[in-house]
């Protein structure tokens, strides 16, 4: 049986079990294959299993909508964020020359790397769209490093299941999966429309997934945490928006 066939075998088992005997046994299906997110869960657990499941069947390899140089918003939003720590302004003030993006856990190399390293890493461009869970949205070019490129220097270990990535901010944290950070167009970020990525905008860097909502692209990373389980960070859900009462997996 090939991969694509196994796949549609797979979700139209989900899709017949979560209409005819409810989501719970869709659930368990999910579970079978190990399709299972973080925030599975409470009431709307079964509800996001069948969710998560069935994007990552039919997903998993797809790319998000790319847009011609014409599209790109006049004024991409810089959405309002939280007083700058003292920390951060030290850092800016030079030229985050400082700044470090850590790279650790379930790795052969832990790793530190500056801004210049990850800049002098083969480049990619994608103008993509930003949409927020709150309605807006904007068109922009960013550019950056193929998250992947990094994951490969540092050597990920093959029982690895999500990539934890946090902001300089410690209340700020996001995870994925493997599948989506190996994703050919999920970058860190460190430019945006042909200049530096604006600080308003998340720079010095940012990580950039296109194929979720605008909240999983978190700004300003430090760190990365390669990890088989998200039990161990915050309440276990897989990262501070289901704490706040997001979904984790924030497929578009």
């Amino acid at each position: 049986m090939t991969d694509l066939s196994r796949r549609k075998l797979i979700l139209t088992g989900l899709a017949a079990t979560a209409g005819a005997s409810g989501l719970g046994v869709a659930a368990h299906i999910a579970e079978k294959y190990g399709l299972i997110p973080p925030d599975h869960g409470g009431i709307y657990g079964p509800g996001e299993t069948l969710t998560y499941a069935a994007q990552r069947l039919l997903t998993r390899h797809s790319l998000a909508r790319e847009f011609s140089r014409s599209q790109i918003s006049k004024r991409p939003l810089a959405n309002e964020m939280p007083p700058l720590t003292e920390a951060f302004k030290r850092l800016q003030a030079a030229g985050f020359a400082d700044w470090r993006l850590s790279v650790d856990g379930m790795v052969d190399r832990p790793t530190s790397f500056s801004l210049d390293q990850l800049k002098s890493y083969p480049s990619r461009s994608q103008i993509t769209e930003v949409i927020c869970e709150e309605g807006w949205s904007y068109i922009a070019e960013w550019i950056g490093v193929p998250l992947s490129h990094v994951l490969n220097l540092v050597g990920v270990h093959s029982q690895a299941r999500y990539v934890a990535y946090f902001s300089i901010d410690p209340d700020w944290w996001e995870s994925m999966d493997m599948a989506d950070a190996m994703h050919p167009q999920t970058f860190l970020t460190y430019g945006m429309n042909g200049n530096e990525l604006p600080v308003g905008n998340g720079g010095p860097l940012r990580m950039r997934l296109p194929r979720q909502l605008g909240y999983k692209s978190l700004k300003f990373i430090t760190h990365l945490m390669v990890t088989d389980s998200m039990k161990k960070f915050g309440k276990g859900l897989g990262s501070a928006e289901p704490e706040a009462g997001y979904a984790w997996y924030a497929g578009i």
